[in-house]
């Protein structure tokens, strides 16, 4: 795994991309991400104006020609969530009207990937209703990182791409140099997740929180399932919102005896009061997440460890643009 990171970032910037018609537009929800794949593809992100009007209407513009180019606009849809996904849909329209050849949403982190099913008489399934939405703007594909859940990926009726923030987390975790490791998924729902999770990790073992949660946002941890006691505990999940799950389950390993606890997500969603959560004195070693989501605060939160997903997606984009594998990365 730690040799899949390593060929991509030694790869990096030698595309021939002198005659390429692959653009990258970057939305205003995480610019540095933007920037970190257009230095992985050598490129330089198209530049864009976009802004306010005073009732709050959005407005944007790009300022260069993309008339038959391969377009990939970049843009989690991430807090404020309503903001970057109809930011989103715009870049889409305007890239459309502007006669681009392809248009690809390029979406680190997919909001309102939780609202995947019904749980309640007479709810919305919100994440198909932002997959129609996305395809009526006029997207042609869609390119994803950790959704929330594998079936999102069927909501659309366009190619979606699924990539996994996994590899990113291995590759770090593989520099520390951990023993006596146990993969933890935070609940019953993340256990595929942690045990695609705990095989690339030299088929770790697995432990499960079981727990129930009585209201949105608040997660009662019971029991652990597996064996915990003295060893390095991972808790293992596609995002951290609140921080209750994952800071539920890291106070049930302390009391079930594991000596060290590290947290992983791809998504930093971080919603307070999350940091207060995850700094708590002698919880987590380390809480390590990726990009996908601008972090902020994240000076005053030592345990915390941003790895970036620039290269990884970079890497996606140009085989899809080269109308390549993108699924040989992961194997």
């Amino acid at each position: 795994m730690t040799s899949f990171i390593t060929a991509m970032q030694n790869k990096e910037s030698n595309f021939n991309l002198t005659n390429s018609r692959l653009r990258l537009v970057s939305g205003t929800t995480n610019p540095k991400l933007a920037e970190e794949i257009a230095s992985y593809l050598g490129i330089k992100n198209v530049p864009l104006i976009s802004k306010r009007f005073a009732d709050g209407e959005l407005y944007v513009q790009i300022q260069q020609s993309i008339r038959g180019c391969d377009v990939f606009l970049i843009q989690p849809t991430c807090a404020p969530v309503n903001d970057s996904l109809m930011e989103l849909m715009i870049m889409v329209d305007a890239c459309k009207r502007a006669s681009a050849r392809q248009i690809t949403a390029v979406i680190p982190y997919f909001g309102y990937a939780r609202a995947d099913r019904k749980t309640s008489g007479r709810e919305s399934i919100t994440a198909k209703l932002t997959a129609n939405l996305l395809e009526k703007s006029g997207v042609d594909r869609v390119l994803a990182m950790d959704l929330h859940s594998a079936q999102i990926q069927g909501y659309f009726d366009i190619p979606c791409d699924h990539i996994y923030g996994s590899p990113v987390l291995i590759d770090y975790l593989e520099t520390l140099n951990l023993e006596e490791i146990v993969v933890v998924s935070p609940d019953v729902g993340g256990v595929a997740r942690a045990r695609a999770f705990a095989k690339l990790m030299n088929d770790a073992p697995l432990a499960i929180i079981d727990k129930r949660r009585s209201a949105h946002n608040i997660a009662e941890s019971l029991t652990v399932i597996g064996e915990v006691k003295g060893k390095t505990a991972i808790l293992i999940d596609d995002m951290i919102d609140t921080g209750g799950t994952i800071c539920s389950g890291a106070n049930l390993l302390k009391k079930e005896g594991a000596n060290r606890i590290f947290a992983c997500a791809s998504h930093a969603v971080f919603s307070p009061p999350s940091y207060e959560r995850l700094s708590t004195k002698n919880l987590f070693e380390q809480v390590i997440v990726t990009n996908s989501i601008p972090v902020i605060h994240k000076d005053n939160f030592p345990q915390l460890k941003v790895l970036s997903v620039a290269n990884m997606l970079g890497e996606a984009i140009w085989r899809i643009h080269e109308e390549s594998s993108v699924s040989s990365m992961f194997r």
